[in-house]
């Protein structure tokens, strides 16, 4: 029995391949190692995943998480499987950028970027990472990201660039005032889930030229910010995983072209192809 996990902080897409090679889907609470300790992690574990798997012995797990970002903090993932999976005989525990690139990627060489709340890049081997980012995380960084398109529209709104009809439309959806906003900005935890919550805005008004230029402009530096600093950039092909990559992909596709680089594949998430990187080998 087999078990791929792709894990963030909110929720884990779990997919168990039985003895027949039939793939069955289970989704539980996201893990993250810096927060959770590995008893913690195992009572969830216990409640949300072991139910789902009617007593079958599973020998393989491959997880990939955030916040998995080496030995240090790995092995408190590992304990947890190895708690409630008695059975196991492997168990491998990675980045959720590895999973990123050996989704889009499989076993061909290329550079695999994440654009969903956050954003992330790296080059790929076919195999492992050879060269990432130093990710500065939403303040500083997440340029691309659903919180940075978010933030940016907010952030226009406020100062009054937006046209008068998107302004309009944004007041008449959101009825956002400033007390609230430096709320969610400054005092509430994960300001950049706040801030990506109005990409559907975004999406609703993509054919207004105000919002093409907008979207356009973070995706263009997004990419030339860290993937045009890529030697392999002029030669690999760039892989997009995440939910803004999949939901904005004309205009990313765009950017992709503008900036001279190669598209490669969409995927809004990796589960299913990871699923056929570790059945294929």
């Amino acid at each position: 029995m087999l078990l791929i996990a792709d894990s963030g902080s909110t929720k884990t897409d779990w997919r168990l391949v039985d003895a027949n090679g039939t793939v069955h889907a289970i989704q539980t609470d996201g893990f993250n190692p810096y927060y959770q300790t590995a008893t913690q992690m195992a009572v969830t574990l216990q409640a949300q995943l072991i139910p789902y798997l009617n007593g079958a012995i599973v020998t393989n797990v491959f997880f990939y998480g955030t916040g998995c970002t080496g030995p240090a903090v790995n092995h408190i993932v590992a304990d947890a499987l190895q708690d409630v999976l008695p059975g196991l005989q492997q168990v491998e525990v990675n980045s959720d950028m590895l999973g990123a690139a050996r989704a889009v990627a499989g076993h061909q060489s290329g550079i695999a970027c994440i654009l969903g709340t956050g954003s992330n890049a790296c080059c790929y081997d076919g195999s492992q990472l050879i060269r990432g980012i130093q990710s500065l995380g939403f303040w500083l960084g997440d340029e691309g990201s659903g919180g940075y398109l978010g933030k940016t529209l907010v952030r226009d709104f406020f100062q009054e660039r937006l046209p008068i009809e998107l302004r309009e439309a944004f007041q008449g959806r959101y009825a956002l005032d400033r007390p609230t906003l430096l709320e969610n900005a400054y005092q509430k935890p994960f300001p950049n889930r706040y801030f990506a919550a109005f990409t559907p805005f975004l999406s609703d008004h993509l054919a207004h030229p105000y919002i093409v230029d907008l979207v356009a402009n973070a995706f263009s530096l997004f990419l030339t910010t860290y993937v045009k600093r890529f030697p392999e950039a002029d030669v690999w092909p760039v892989h997009f995983v995440g939910s803004i990559a999949y939901y904005f992909a004309q205009p990313l596709q765009l950017a992709v072209e503008q900036t001279g680089l190669t598209m490669g594949t969409i995927l809004k998430a990796p589960a299913e192809q990871l699923v056929d990187f570790h059945k294929n080998g």
